[in-house]
């Protein structure tokens, strides 16, 4: 059989399976769907369970058809936290990436002397997204809990530690927790000290590289693996989507719009902004990925269609009418403007209490005005996070675009209008997952071949002058609002 490796990317709203040939050919793929759960506002949680499942059904749908690969590599969403007992079972649900009960616990640390402090040495925002903050929000509201867990762990920890029994930890993901010393590569003892918790209760760090073939046999008999499989633990998925789009140089950017979005560069040192908090997350040992994600990018978009379009299903044929509609509304939508924080916001204002709007309806306006401005609004958030980084680092003279938005070519002009870059489909779909393969590639020395562009002609997008004109303006009023979003909300809730 083909020799291959299998990229595995765990995201929030499934895990998709990736083989890739030796000869850098795409030969299979595999996916599986999981919900996340809220059983309260401003909550968001998911069963690991069943998303070690789903890896799985992922693998053996793969290894089924094409045999063992030679190694799996892994991809993962940022963020997740959950308790474990001493014999690695989760002891309540996983808090994911999108919960923001810790929200004032964040804003507590901000303003104390110890938020500055610890974003520069972790290269996290201080924000509810982050396991620093959950980790303190269950020790002040669920102190059994808190107490009684023998760790801390993410989803990726989880599968990880159910191959091998145990504890690792990427230097991507603990580069995520908050809790992480980007510099030292050790875990931060300020950062621990404030959450209350101790090294031996977090996984050991590792490169992204690290690599390991004692799976349990038992398991690798039901995936259908060979014992001998390599398995390379990989990175978090933006930095993986950075690799698996081909950003590495400087003066480009990768944008990804997947459930949220996400502006980032790849650079040898850190991008420090205590203000709009850039991130800086290790793709590997000096090499950082830095930029910013917003909350509100497909989930918005379906929002936009349930609400507007009146579908139970967001499925393809919404999509259409979605855009058939949208074209019909020249750029700027006749004035109409939408801020999309209907999830509250990360990059680059941080806040979780942050509110969608619609600002200057007028009687002209139609249900097409506001579909356009909702798509507008989506593409502006991630304008405002490119903006903020190209202040604090080196202009973009390219952005190279992944994740399903790329399939709508009204979605990826308007993106290109407002951010005036050209734009390039370097992938399709699985960007985190070749990046995860990409890492295999460098961790086990194995043929280039892999990495090969695709030998097609990239598809490039150029922005159009006269709508690039408008949305400059409509920019700025974007900005504007924006930045008394936090007075009208305090307005509006007194």
């Amino acid at each position: 059989m083909q020799q291959y490796i299998l990229g595995i990317d765990i995201g929030t709203g499934s895990t998709k399976a990736v083989a890739l040939g030796f000869d850098g050919e795409m030969l299979d793929v595999a996916q599986q769907y999981y919900p996340v759960k809220s059983p309260q506002p401003g909550y968001a949680e998911q069963d690991p369970k069943l998303i070690f499942d789903a890896f799985k059904s992922c693998v053996a749908a793969v290894t089924g058809k094409l045999g063992s690969p030679v190694a799996i590599s892994f991809s993962s969403a940022m963020h997740s936290i959950m308790p474990v007992d001493k014999n690695g079972e989760a002891m309540a649900d996983m808090i994911i990436w999108a919960d923001a009960r810790s929200q004032p616990i964040a804003d507590r640390i901000r303003s104390s002397g110890d938020g500055v402090a610890i974003y520069r040495k972790s290269g996290t925002p201080i924000h509810a997204m982050t396991p620093l903050c959950k980790l303190i929000w269950w020790r002040e509201n669920q102190p059994d809990l808190f107490h009684g867990a023998a760790r801390f762990i993410s989803i990726k920890e989880y599968i990880w530690y159910r191959l091998f029994a145990d504890y690792q930890v990427d230097y991507s993901l603990a580069s995520a927790t908050g809790l992480f010393d980007i510099e030292t590569l050790h875990w931060n003892p300020d950062a621990c000290k404030l959450a209350e918790v101790n090294e031996d209760q977090l996984s050991k760090p590792v490169d992204t590289t690290y690599h390991r073939s004692d799976i349990d046999q038992k398991l690798a008999s039901e995936l259908k693996l060979n014992p001998e499989t390599h398995f390379v633990i990989g990175s978090s998925d933006g930095c993986c989507a950075n690799l698996g789009s081909y950003v590495d140089t400087e003066g480009v950017a990768a944008i990804t719009i997947g459930t949220s979005g996400a502006v980032r560069i790849t650079g040898k040192q850190p991008v420090i902004n205590d203000e709009a908090m850039i991130f800086n997350y290790l793709l590997y040992e000096r090499t950082f990925v830095s930029g910013g994600a917003v909350n509100n990018g497909g989930n918005a978009m379906q929002w936009l269609i349930r609400t507007f379009l009146n579908h139970d299903k967001v499925e393809e044929a919404a999509y259409n009418e979605f855009f058939d509609k949208a074209k019909t509304v020249p750029a700027g939508s006749d004035g109409l403007v939408f801020l999309p924080y209907l999830n509250g916001e990360r990059a680059p204002i941080w806040d979780t209490r942050a509110c969608g709007m619609f600002f200057n309806i007028t009687e002209r306006h139609t249900q097409a005005h506001f579909l356009r401005a909702g798509l507008e609004g989506i593409c502006l958030a991630l304008m405002n996070v490119l903006q903020t980084l190209e202040q604090s680092s080196v202009p973009v003279k390219q952005v190279n675009i992944s994740g399903g938005f790329i399939n709508s070519p009204l979605w990826v002009q308007t993106l290109a209008d407002i951010t005036g870059k050209k734009l390039v489909i370097v992938q399709q779909e699985d960007a985190s997952a070749m990046g995860a393969i990409f890492l295999a590639v460098k961790a086990l020395g194995l043929p280039q071949a892999i990495m090969k562009r695709p030998e097609k002609e990239e598809a490039t997008i150029e922005p159009d002058e006269k709508n690039q004109a408008v949305y400059q303006q409509v920019f700025k009023r974007f900005r504007r609002l924006t930045a008394r979003l936090d007075e009208l909300t305090k307005t509006t809730s007194e």
